[in-house]
């Protein structure tokens, strides 16, 4: 067994109390106290999440725009300064290799953000891409992974702003945080530490949790030093660390899918309702053919399902129409907010439109459940 790999953040895990879990080959928090408590404290306060384990690949030369409207489904060569953009990374067939968040810096350099687990999977995706970009002579591009260069720790709740502009140690914003938008980046300064030198970080409004919050780039070095300031600066506006447990619960609430789950190979966007990801007007981009030769609406649709009772449906259990079996669900809890059991599941088309009433073979009892369009929870802004 491959030795797991660790965050610059290990320390300070331990410290609160940790367990941890093996999460794409690296060893994560699952939970520091408990899994409610830690999903509340994100909808009703802020959450720290440690996101390290992420992997970031820096895309940069004059092409760079141009090869990622090749190597991705959307375009992202039309990104302006400092903008992001949820996108996909698909196989020829049109099967989902990965989903990321590209981040333009400037015309000629952005940051790919990809799952942990799928690190080598888009990095040899980027590479054999790249081979066969420059062999079309669109332009010069580089390609880097930078996974162990960037820490990456995430500020997650209604209160991520104020802590953020309580934390001393990050200054000099270049988009001040009341001005920036939701997919958006702005640029500061850290100190580490009195009398350090400032090292610049980046911070991202995006999320994974349906709450407002941030994601900061840092040095991988001053990692440790920016997760004490944050939870110090944050203690008074009720910040704790989170774990993998709760952020599944919230990004299950928030409807938001998860590769492995409702995210795969044998998936194409437009059952996973990413359809509107896949931009058909562009004249080339891996994927495009396998997806010209789908029929997408005969395929299993992602769907929403709520339930009443306490008991949830889980990953692999079986979806019914009456006595017909029509799907599977991909994710499934008892929602710590809604205080119901909500799941995702894929079922046939003819089962999918909402108010259709299923049922969940829960451990070999039926449970009633009734289709819901996603998400199941939108935050008040």
């Amino acid at each position: 067994m491959t030795d797991p790999r660790y965050t610059p953040l290990r320390q300070q895990h331990e410290a609160l109390g940790a367990s941890f879990t093996d999460f794409g080959g690296w060893a994560m928090p699952v939970r520091y106290t408990s899994d409610l408590a830690e999903h509340r404290a994100v909808r009703e306060a802020a959450g720290l999440f440690d996101i390290s384990h992420m992997a970031e690949f820096v895309v940069e030369g004059p092409g760079a725009g141009a090869f990622l409207d090749y190597a991705l489904a959307g375009r992202l060569s039309g990104l302006s300064d400092d903008q992001a953009k949820y996108s996909l990374v698909l196989d020829p067939s049109g099967g989902i290799v990965d989903d990321v968040i590209v981040y333009c810096q400037h015309p000629d350099r952005f940051i790919v953000v990809a799952n942990a687990g799928n690190r080598d999977a888009v990095a040899d995706a980027f590479s054999d891409r790249r081979n066969r970009f420059l062999d079309l002579s669109e332009g010069d591009v580089t390609v880097e992974d930078w996974t162990e260069r960037i820490a990456l720790v995430a500020v997650q709740g209604p209160t991520a702003q104020r802590i953020l502009e309580a934390t001393p140690q990050l200054t000099g914003y270049s988009t001040p945080l009341d001005d920036l938008k939701y997919y958006r980046m702005t640029h500061a300064a850290f100190t580490p530490q009195s009398g350090a030198e400032p090292s610049p970080v980046h911070v991202g409004r995006t999320g994974y949790t349906g709450e407002d919050g941030f994601e900061v780039f840092v040095r991988w070095d001053d990692a440790p030093a920016l997760w004490d300031a944050l939870l110090s600066a944050g203690e008074e506006h009720g910040l704790v660390p989170a774990g993998l447990a709760a952020r599944d619960t919230l990004r299950l609430e928030a409807g938001m899918p998860l590769y492995g789950h409702e995210l795969g190979l044998d998936i194409v966007p437009a059952q996973a309702g990413l359809g509107r990801v896949v931009v058909d007007g562009k004249e080339r981009f891996v994927g495009k053919e396998g997806l010209e030769a789908v029929d997408a609406a005969t395929l299993p649709v992602l769907v929403g399902l709520t339930a009443d009772g306490k008991r949830a449906g889980r990953a692999g259990y079986g979806v019914f129409d009456g006595e017909t079996k029509v799907g599977e669900i991909t994710s499934g809890a008892l929602s710590p907010t809604l205080g119901h059991p909500i799941a995702m599941a894929f079922v046939a088309p003819g089962s999918s439109a909402p108010g259709t009433e299923l049922s969940i073979d829960v451990r070999g009892t039926r449970i009633p459940a009734t289709v819901t369009a996603l998400p199941f929870y939108r935050r008040i802004k």
